[in-house]
């Protein structure tokens, strides 16, 4: 069985999607242990980037471009920019929750703050397996149903 695997896309920004875990193998759980973030336009066209993403786990995606680290279901965000139309250098930053464990679907959100034509963003989540027994799948499954309740 694989103990690892990616889940990637692109998502329009301004928008949001599900990353689905529904079905998935029984007794196990699985934690992210990357996430990232990528323009979807050539960078020499959009010199002028900033773009941003939030991965959670409860009934309504957290704000990707003002995160509140407060949310129990927030489990990653990831931040790219480049301002610097000459150099492009960019900029970058992510926070990944790689303890939380997920039994349930998974809403990704994504935004381009820069005004204007807003580009899509691409996206690549890195999950492992984690297997569990019986008393720890009610305990996460509980503890997901109550932040996905809330």
């Amino acid at each position: 069985m694989r103990k690892e695997f990616v889940m990637r896309g692109k998502i329009a920004s301004g928008t949001n999607e599900v990353l689905n875990f529904s079905g998935k193998d029984k007794g196990y759980a699985y934690r992210m242990t990357d996430f990232e973030i990528y323009p979807s336009e050539t960078i020499g066209i959009s010199p002028n980037i900033e773009l941003c993403a939030s991965v959670t786990a409860a009934n309504t995606f957290e704000d990707p471009q003002n995160p509140n680290f407060d949310n129990e279901g927030l489990i990653a965000v990831a931040f790219l920019r480049n301002g610097e139309a000459v150099n492009y250098v960019f900029g970058a930053a992510k926070v990944i929750n790689d303890t939380y464990l997920i039994t349930q679907d998974l809403i990704i959100a994504a935004l381009d703050s820069i005004a204007g034509n807003p580009i899509d963003v691409n996206y690549q989540c890195r999950f492992v397996m984690e297997k569990m027994t019986g008393p720890e799948e009610a305990a996460t499954n509980y503890k997901q149903f109550t932040i996905n309740d809330a």
